[in-house]
């Protein structure tokens, strides 16, 4: 999810979902080791439980980013040996490290020195022609041996060469079943499954089998679905917030990170999907998406466009 959920989208979501682990966006170890730290690292209290990413294929730069990411306060170190874009490749780590599994055992037991925090891993289930459940199982194998102890499962292959990041979402076949076979063969583990899961029902289904449910882009578009997934998933009430408590709540964080040069877009980006399926969506996604609006509007444009969605809510709210 690399250019999308970062601290403003994950905030959102943390606003949608008390109990959600959050992720963020895959950060490679140059970023870190050469760049600005702050810009990458920092994050909201609220955004708690929440795991660092990292891209990199170094066993000593990802050990040194691991105890950046523990000092700035994360819950959890994940090692993305999942993304398949060519991009990544060139840097020798993502999904192509799933050919090596000693090194990336190398890597985790590395992290797993640096740090105290858990250090996971999420991956596909082969890659290229490697189609067999004895490559993934393996794989998983060797690397919680080096101290690995989650596994958040994308489960397709990747394919290294001839599709993109986007046909790799959708192209090769979903295997559900090599994930429920991982739990079997690993059931002192935490497995987690990943990959074209965008209903209640296939939530539900999976948690009959594995730990947990990974969620991205659905959860991106169509962000309620979190909400309203809290009950069954955590056993409480749900939604604990409707949507226009959302709305109030976010419109409150954008007054402040306005407040510090932050532009209304790089919040109002994330928000689009919050009232999908809903009678006015359009005018909420014509509103938060409009450039004019967004260059000379306040945190306000939040509650202008809530009033075209909910009326009530708002006229409840000012009251």
């Amino acid at each position: 999810m690399m250019d999308w959920t970062d601290r403003h989208c994950r905030y959102f979501l943390r606003l949608v979902s008390p109990r959600a682990r959050l992720y963020t966006e895959m950060i490679t170890t140059g970023a870190l080791m050469f760049g600005n730290v702050p810009r990458h690292l920092d994050f909201d209290p609220a955004e708690h439980p929440v795991a660092l990413q990292l891209g990199g294929s170094d066993p000593h730069a990802l050990a040194h980013c691991a105890r950046l990411g523990e000092a700035w306060g994360y819950d959890e170190i994940n090692l993305n040996v999942g993304c398949p874009s060519e991009r990544v490749q060139t840097g020798s780590f993502g999904a192509c490290l799933m050919a090596e599994p000693a090194l990336v055992a190398d890597c985790v037991a590395a992290m797993g020195d640096a740090v105290a925090l858990p250090v996971t891993v999420k991956h596909r289930i082969g890659i290229d022609a490697r189609e067999d459940y004895g490559f993934v199982r393996d794989f998983v194998g060797t690397v919680a041996a080096a101290g690995a102890e989650a596994f958040l499962v994308h489960a397709r292959n990747a394919i290294l060469k001839g599709l993109s990041p986007k046909e790799n979402r959708e192209i090769p076949p979903l295997k559900y079943d090599y994930v429920h076979r991982l739990k079997r063969d690993f059931p002192q583990l935490t497995i987690v499954i990943n990959g074209g899961i965008a209903t209640h029902e296939a939530i539900a289904r999976e948690l009959g089998h594995v730990d947990g449910v990974m969620l991205g882009r659905v959860a991106y578009h169509n962000p309620y679905l979190l909400a309203e997934a809290e009950e069954y998933c955590f056993g409480v009430a749900a939604p604990s917030r409707t949507r226009a408590e959302i709305v109030e709540a976010l419109a409150a964080y954008a007054r402040e990170q306005l407040a510090s040069g932050l532009s209304l877009r790089a919040i109002a980006q994330h928000v689009l999907g919050l009232y999908r399926g809903r009678s006015g969506v359009r005018a909420w996604r014509r509103m938060l998406s409009d450039a004019a609006l967004l260059a000379t509007a306040g945190p306000e444009l939040f509650l202008t466009a809530l009033r075209e969605v909910e009326p009530a809510a708002v006229a409840e709210a000012v009251s």
